[in-house]
């Protein structure tokens, strides 16, 4: 996802949204549904590790004989952090180039490394004929207290379709609780603070991009699944406020 247009902070690990004219910080929707229970990224972690460890077992012996143990640990242990993160660089670049192509505009050069990507999402537009409605579009719910950058909101066959866009291997289940949260927001805000009425949605999709070839997928949203989302809100809250200080200091015997 593209940096929003609305500002953002850290804090805790989660992304706040803050609201252009109240001040109000909300959490994310992206930091929300990351509070889903994700046990395969268990063992993709541990396997990342182990590949580390045996295609790199010179450079982890010589830091090793070095006397340089722990060195030789923070390169084990950060091995799913590069993987990720070379990852999320090629989604952020990808995502920025189709914010311009959807807002009609020359991206320019493409660096060679993008460019298939690029080639796919232009079959995409060519082949579906999407009408965009709003695009990169920060959505805001005042009940729940969330907001959220939505990719984009286009007309496909005449559908009104809220979708998102996916670079990676696969496509998950959790973003039906984002693409439903999204179709649940009270207003979309401009960096102004202007309001703006959400569009009529009458479903979801993800667009699934790779380099050598595209899926168009549908989601089901529905009011259950937005449930699960509120219950993961709740779970946010304890995570980023509510657990810090339930802990008092330890008591020695005789005192109150």
């Amino acid at each position: 996802m593209t940096n929003p247009a609305v500002q953002t902070i850290k804090r805790g690990g989660s992304r706040f949204y803050v609201h252009p004219e109240t001040n109000a910080k909300v959490p994310g929707v992206t930091s929300i549904t990351g509070n889903l229970p994700k046990p395969f990224l268990q063992y993709w972690g541990q396997k990342l590790v182990a590949e580390e460890a045996v295609d790199n077992l010179g450079s982890i012996t010589q830091l090793m004989v070095a006397g340089k143990r722990d060195a030789a640990i923070d390169m084990l242990k950060r091995a799913p952090q590069r993987s990720t993160g070379n990852a999320a660089q090629t989604g952020t670049d990808v995502h920025e180039l189709v914010e311009t192509l959807n807002a009609g505009e020359d991206p320019g050069q493409i660096h060679p490394d993008l460019q298939p990507w690029i080639d796919r999402y232009r079959q995409f537009l060519s082949d579906w004929q999407p009408e965009f409605i709003e695009a990169e579009a920060t959505a805001f719910n005042y009940d729940d207290k969330w907001a959220g950058t939505l990719d984009g909101i286009c007309k496909i066959g005449g559908e009104s379709i809220i979708f998102d866009l996916k670079t990676g291997r696969g496509v998950y289940d959790e973003v039906s609780l984002q693409l439903t949260a999204y179709a649940n927001a009270t207003c979309l805000v401009d960096p102004d603070g202007k309001e703006r009425a959400l569009p009529e949605i009458e479903g979801g999709a993800v667009l699934h991009l790779r380099p050598d070839h595209y899926e168009l997928i549908p989601v089901r949203i529905g009011d259950d699944i937005y449930r699960v989302f509120q219950s993961l809100i709740h779970i946010t809250e304890w995570d980023s406020e509510i657990k810090n200080g339930v802990l008092g200091a330890p008591q020695k015997l005789g005192e109150n």
